[in-house]
């Protein structure tokens, strides 16, 4: 069991790369990878990987929700932000969201790179499907999940599991973005997450 899960994030990387290398650009010369799934299903390990392995910019939707109840807030400012000016061959420029004052705090430009990593519920809207080169879903059971994501943010996550989680499944059950994968990855094992700044997804 604990070869599986070392071996976990290395072997779905190499997946991931490999089937990536094919993909044509989708946002003025860049290539963007979508990495979709529930909270606690390993999205921030995986996606980490890959955009270290392609030297890609990686942004965490996790960055770009505004608070508790701002799953869509996210997903458009990722559009607005982030893909669109990608696409129109303009400067990308991002603002994060400060989790303890609630609201958005300083800017980050998006590096120059033939890649663009985004990670989080929300990357896989339909409405940004033009601006992606691929989608990847990551399944993980729900157990495991809640397990995971307790684990990595302990006392800040655990008053708004529920909150979050019924966020989720209006997005997921109006945007069917399972579905829409590209590549589905099974993750069955445990993942650690990045430790600090992990919220919601």
């Amino acid at each position: 069991m604990a070869g599986e899960r070392e071996r976990w994030p290395e072997q779905a990387v190499a997946r991931v790369v490999e089937w990536a290398r094919g993909r044509e650009p989708s946002a003025g010369g860049r290539r963007v990878l979508a990495v979709e799934g529930r909270s606690g299903s390993g999205k921030t390990t995986l996606a980490r990987g890959v955009a270290d392995r392609l030297g890609a910019p990686l942004i965490h939707m996790d960055d770009l929700y505004a608070g508790w109840d701002g799953l869509e807030p996210g997903v458009l400012a990722l559009r607005d932000w982030v893909l669109r000016p990608l696409a129109e061959n303009r400067r990308a420029v991002w603002r994060r969201w400060d989790w303890a004052a609630g609201a958005y705090a300083e800017e980050h430009p998006v590096p120059d790179a033939g890649w663009l990593v985004v990670e989080g519920v929300g990357a896989g809207a339909g409405r940004l499907r033009a601006y992606r080169s691929g989608l990847i879903w990551l399944d993980s059971p729900g157990w495991l999940r809640k397990r995971r994501a307790l684990a990595r943010d302990g006392a800040t996550y655990a008053p708004h599991w529920d909150r979050w989680a019924r966020q989720e499944d209006a997005f997921y059950a109006a945007e069917r973005v399972r579905d829409h994968a590209d590549l589905v990855i099974a993750n069955g094992g445990e993942v650690p997450e990045r430790a600090g700044g992990r919220l919601p997804g």
